[in-house]
């Protein structure tokens, strides 16, 4: 089921090679573990795509999909993982990472207002980068190692079922 569901979504690697943002990229493009849908290759790529959508920096995009290019597992699906990671989460996710690097820190908590501005980096955020950082480091972490545990567990299952039931109409078809 897994495997049929991310197929559903799956990219053409002949389509977007001939991209012009992706010319430079051309050469690397080819190998079919980064567009192929198997479980060595999306596992790993949803569990990227959740480590890089708790990262406070913007560009999780483009992060997501250098990394997974570089760790050669699904492109599309890292890169597609990271919109964990929109408006409606960051703010939660990112005060709660505050909270918890302040925890783990001993530091002193300061007022923790989220705002997508110029101004909020350069006066809030550079009073709050360690814990803030610290937590989203470990938030990530431990999305990514849900995930991919997650993931292996309902492909593996999955698969298991497939085949039983291929097997038990084998058997109904020879009897």
């Amino acid at each position: 089921m897994p495997r049929r569901f991310f197929r559903k979504f799956a990219f053409k690697r002949h389509e977007y090679g001939k991209r012009w943002f992706l010319a430079p990229f051309s050469h690397l493009l080819h190998d079919h573990r980064l567009w192929g849908v198997r479980r060595k290759n999306v596992v790993p790529a949803v569990a990227l795509g959740a480590f890089f959508a708790f990262m406070p920096f913007p560009g999780h995009f483009v992060l997501g999909a250098l990394a997974a290019l570089a760790l050669r597992v699904n492109i599309p699906i890292a890169t597609l993982t990271t919109l964990i990671s929109n408006p409606l989460t960051m703010g939660p996710m990112y005060f709660f990472a505050y909270r918890l690097g302040v925890w783990l820190l001993g530091a002193e908590q300061k007022a923790f207002e989220m705002e997508m501005s110029l101004d909020w980096v350069t006066h809030t955020f550079v009073n709050i980068w360690q814990p803030m950082l610290l937590g989203c480091l470990l938030l990530g972490t431990t999305a990514a190692l849900i995930a991919y545990v997650t993931l292996d567990l309902v492909w593996r299952s999955s698969l298991g079922q497939y085949k039983s039931r291929k097997r038990r109409q084998r058997r109904d078809r020879e009897s």
